[in-house]
């Protein structure tokens, strides 16, 4: 009779693991269909095929619509209808919704700003090693924001962060290293992680990097090594690496005097708002550095 009980058991069991098998490749078809046709903006696609999943509590499907309706991809952007699937799904474990609904108390987005709260959700997702959950909660210790102040707890969630090779994560501990905060001040491990970062192609980290190499912190100077991060994280956006790129054509620093190419960069940095870059840039016009002199140009 036990024999019978256990071998009943047994075929019982594995008829369980086959329906939840089952089940779970019923689900993967649907999201897999809509991840392969969210890679071509096939929006509605995406749409109804994760529509059905997140109303049946799918918190895959969940986190992707409140995705969709946060960025406004195949449906109008709201961030309250984002916070509503995100919330459901995090309330199931999700940590990339977890992570999500924080960030949207942080920015006060489809909720009402609350730091606490905000707090709160991000460190769930934190807890579950998400990397991009430990940056903002360490960002959030640093600043005092839903948490106390503590640059400790900060340090430690960014080295978990870059840990898992996070580019946020290497950046935010290499300038904790760079500025002696929460821990002593070490220009060789700032350099160090700096370093990963910008080889992530993280654009505040190359420019970082480029100031040290141009300062000779934690490493010998060498301003053609600084000229080769600046412009990198220069072709990415970075005004302040743009305004510093200037500069050095300007001066001919590791680099041969190009007013040209000075005027490029300046031009760049001022667009985008930065004051040093528009001042030198009305300078170049009052001085006829590699453009004409201009005077109105020079009174914008």
């Amino acid at each position: 009779m036990q024999r019978c009980c256990t071998e009943l058991m047994r075929i019982t069991l594995v008829s369980l693991i086959l329906l939840v098998a089952a089940a779970q490749a019923a689900l993967a078809g649907p999201l897999e269909d809509a991840e392969t046709a969210s890679t071509f903006s096939d929006y509605p696609t995406v749409l109804r095929l994760l529509r059905p999943l997140a109303d049946q509590g799918n918190a895959i499907a969940q986190e992707r619509l409140g995705f969709m309706y946060l960025m406004g991809q195949g449906v109008p952007e709201d961030p309250a209808e984002a916070a509503k699937w995100f919330r459901k799904a995090a309330e199931q474990g999700n940590a990339a919704s977890q992570r999500f609904l924080g960030e949207l108390y942080a920015k006060g987005l489809g909720v009402t700003q609350d730091y606490v709260e905000a707090a709160k959700w991000v460190e769930k997702a934190a807890d579950q090693n998400d990397a991009k959950a430990q940056v903002k909660l360490g960002m959030m210790y640093t600043a005092g924001l839903g948490v106390p102040q503590n640059d400790t707890e900060a340090l430690r969630l960014f080295q978990k962060a870059a840990d898992q090779k996070n580019a946020e994560g290497e950046l935010s501990l290499g300038l904790m290293y760079h500025d002696g905060q929460g821990v002593p001040q070490n220009y060789g491990a700032a350099i160090n992680w700096l370093r990963k970062a910008a080889e992530q192609n993280n654009m505040a980290a190359q420019f970082y990097l480029g100031s040290m190499y141009d300062g000779g912190l934690g490493v010998p100077q060498n301003s053609k090594e600084a000229l080769r991060f600046f412009r990198l994280s220069a072709e990415q956006g970075c005004a302040e690496a743009q305004f510093n790129l200037s500069v050095m054509y300007s001066t001919g620093e590791g680099v041969p005097q190009n007013y040209g190419e000075a005027l490029k960069w300046v031009r760049l940095a001022a667009e985008q708002d930065y004051a040093q870059a528009q001042f030198n840039l009305s300078v170049m016009y009052t001085n006829s550095e590699g453009v004409p002199q201009n005077y109105g140009e020079a009174l914008k």
